[in-house]
């Protein structure tokens, strides 16, 4: 199946758990370093749910699955350990034009989550569409013994000469080259410096 790969910012957005386990938490945590407000609602929660709720990052309501629970929301994850309950879920939030994710059946959802590999502001999503989100995980782990951390460096100095060549108001062809130009010689120090080391 086809996606768009695409970022959202998630400031001022609700999302809505339904669902207190693994899957729920992995979830929770991608939403809240994302910074989205995050309500959760699940009969119970995993111990490391419970021990992140009392710091107020998110909401959680004990009890099943109501239709209520979807107010609000610009996205919805069905993570319940009831196919039958994520289905409607999923059914429910189609209804209403809400994203969803269906962690159970990725065919259900409108969405996935990406594994990521985070270097400062440089993010690498990789996806595999929902068909073996371990698989991507793998990739992600791969390419992350390859990204360091320079790599979120190179890219705060690159931010800092385009916001420098913007506001010198040149042409953004002559941006274009002077920031690839840039790039290409500080990833080159990089390799270089890995040559160098034992």
């Amino acid at each position: 199946m086809s996606t768009l790969a695409l970022n959202i910012r998630m400031q001022g957005k609700l999302a809505v758990i339904i669902g207190g386990g693994t899957v729920a938490l992995r979830k929770l945590r991608a939403l809240l370093a994302a910074g989205a407000s995050v309500r959760l609602v699940a009969m119970n929660i995993c111990p490391d749910i419970a021990a992140m709720k009392d710091s107020g990052a998110f909401t959680v309501r004990f009890g099943s699955y109501n239709m209520a629970d979807l107010e609000n929301a610009f996205v919805v994850i069905a993570a319940t350990n009831d196919d039958v309950v994520n289905e409607q879920i999923s059914a429910d939030a189609h209804e209403r034009a809400i994203l969803v994710t269906n962690a159970g059946n990725t065919a259900e959802g409108d969405c996935t989550f990406p594994a990521v590999v985070r270097r400062g502001n440089l993010e690498i999503a990789v996806s595999t569409g929902g068909i073996c989100p371990t698989f991507a995980a793998d990739v992600r782990d791969s390419i992350a013994e390859h990204i360091g951390h320079e790599y979120g460096i190179i890219l705060d100095e690159l931010a800092k000469e385009r916001e420098k060549l913007l506001t010198n108001g040149s042409s953004s062809t002559y941006n274009v080259k002077v920031l690839r130009s840039l790039a290409r010689r500080l990833l080159a120090e990089i390799a270089e410096c890995k040559e160098i080391l034992p």
